[in-house]
């Protein structure tokens, strides 16, 4: 661990959020944000007697509403103003607020972020309480994805995040919102980051020493106490530390800047290096095809009269898309997609792909012509499989088919474009196990764009799990409006699937 110290801490022990604002009331917050932290905090304490008290005595109890005794005077502290107000009137009476997060996380140059939002962007309340969560959200996203855990131990990801977390709180309680620069949390490619204006109360060794503690703000701690997401036990940084020199790459570093008069806290990560080292695995065209749950894929093994049949020269294009034409009691199959004028014959169990796709040739012994006709679609259709045993082929004719099958015939063609440009599409995820999240995020759409795509479609596609999927890029995609689902008032429907949102749409 590295400690640069420039400046003895400030040692001062007033508070600094438990100041009333007599001209401030009920009115100057946020409801939303106070609903929601009520909502937590019943979660957690659902036997609690405060859940039954009105907003303004439920305030006072947790620290954001204060009384002057022996006085009429009441009104919000300043803890209370910086947890659940608007950055607007939070500006009134601290003019240096401000609270930013960034990322980037692909190189970009220093101003170009991948994502950033701050207090004051107008989108969003701006106050503390919702910042922590809009900042927790976006640290923990796709944690084991960018960073080293190749060998996934939740437990392992659960500390890290909770040192992160652990973090952000630190530098929201600690901050001197008297001060210049503000909050400003960075995620990097290889680096956490949580600046802050305000030197330590106390040194740096007697921090991480733990069991001590000298907040600047001990009402907003209280409150993040009440919902569960910290202990007062002084013991925070201490525990931060621990945890991530437990890592094999990590380092902390604890900067106290004299010139600026900040502290920042710096957690080295190291980048998950998996992306050149994955080999892409062969992929058998039995797996070309992706199947819906009430299908099953053609994996059995050709017979060994099959195997005879494509031994002799006679033998019949088994391509799985084709475009029946019937002509003269002939069957011409055009096949779409592959145009090779050679038959490939190996080991006496392959596919001829000749333009002549049926050998008018005599058979000596064996008579039986198999054509199977296997794709996947949106109404999980499928052409069944003829099977004409003991038949010449020259007997089959247009006649031999009802006319849906004729229609799900003429289909095949735009569906095995459709399935091609799907698993074109998605090639690159296969191929590297480790993509940036937005490079994921934009396949996701593109394949989304070509049709609405079931959870499992897409895991098999991009050869991720489902979990991880809806986790790490689904939800997100979800949230953003650029993606939405098939059945939304139905979120269990079976066919259930996502689709891109049209621009008429949004």
């Amino acid at each position: 661990m590295n400690k640069n110290i420039n400046h003895p801490p400030d040692y001062s022990s007033a508070p600094q959020d438990n100041l009333i604002l007599e001209h401030y009331g009920i009115n100057e917050l946020n409801f939303e944000s106070i609903k929601n932290y009520r909502y937590k905090f019943s979660a957690i304490k659902p036997d609690h007697p405060w859940n039954g008290l009105e907003t303004k005595e439920f305030l006072y109890k947790i620290g954001a509403w204060g009384k002057v005794r022996n006085t009429s005077k009441e009104g919000l502290t300043i803890a209370g103003l910086l947890m659940f107000s608007e950055e607007r009137i939070i500006t009134e009476v601290l003019p240096q607020y401000f609270l930013e997060y960034r990322e980037s996380l692909e190189g970009t140059e220093k101003g170009n972020w991948s994502n950033r939002f701050t207090s004051q962007d107008g989108t969003w309340s701006g106050n503390v309480f919702d910042f922590y969560f809009k900042a927790s959200a976006d640290l923990a996203a796709d944690y084991n994805v960018l960073y080293e855990n190749n060998r996934f131990d939740q437990s392992v990801e659960k500390d890290d995040l909770s040192c992160l977390h652990e973090a952000l709180i630190n530098s929201l309680v600690h901050s001197d919102y008297y001060g210049g620069g503000g909050i400003v949390i960075e995620k990097e490619k290889e680096l956490f980051r949580f600046s802050n204006p305000g030197l330590f109360r106390m040194s740096v060794e007697q921090a991480l020493e733990g069991n001590m503690s000298n907040l600047r703000n001990p009402n907003l701690f209280k409150m993040f106490i009440l919902i569960g997401l910290c202990k007062r036990t002084g013991s925070g940084l201490k525990n931060i530390e621990a945890t991530w020199e437990k890592k094999k790459e990590g380092t902390l570093d604890i900067i106290q800047a004299l010139e600026s008069e900040r502290t920042i806290l710096a957690l080295h990560v190291k980048l998950n290096l998996l992306e050149e080292e994955e080999q892409l695995k062969e992929v058998d065209e039995s797996d070309l095809f992706i199947f819906h749950e009430d299908e099953e894929p053609l994996t059995k093994n050709v017979d060994d009269t099959i195997d005879s049949i494509n031994k002799n020269e006679s033998s019949i294009n088994k391509e799985g898309n084709s475009y029946i034409k019937y002509k003269n009691s002939d069957i011409i199959i055009d096949n779409s997609i592959n145009n090779k004028t050679n038959s490939d014959i190996n080991n006496g169990n392959s596919y001829n792909i000749d333009d002549k796709s049926v050998s008018k040739e005599n058979n000596s012994d064996n008579n039986r012509e198999y054509l199977f006709i296997h794709t996947f679609n949106s109404d999980n259709s499928e052409v069944p499989i003829i099977n004409h045993e003991n038949t010449d082929i020259t007997d089959i004719t247009a006649n031999d088919l009802t006319y849906e099958q004729k229609e799900k015939a003429a289909d095949l063609s735009s569906s095995k474009e459709v399935e091609e440009e799907l698993w074109e599409i998605s090639e690159l995820a296969r191929r590297k196990r480790r993509l940036q999240p937005s490079t994921m995020e934009e396949i996701i759409i593109r394949l989304c764009t070509q049709k609405p795509l079931m959870l499992k479609e897409l895991a098999y596609l991009l050869e991720r799990t489902p979990d991880g999927l809806r986790n790490n890029y689904l939800a997100k995609l979800l949230s953003k409006g650029r993606v939405r689902l098939k059945y939304p008032d139905q979120l269990n429907h079976p066919k259930q699937a996502y689709m891109v949102v049209e621009k008429k749409d949004q």
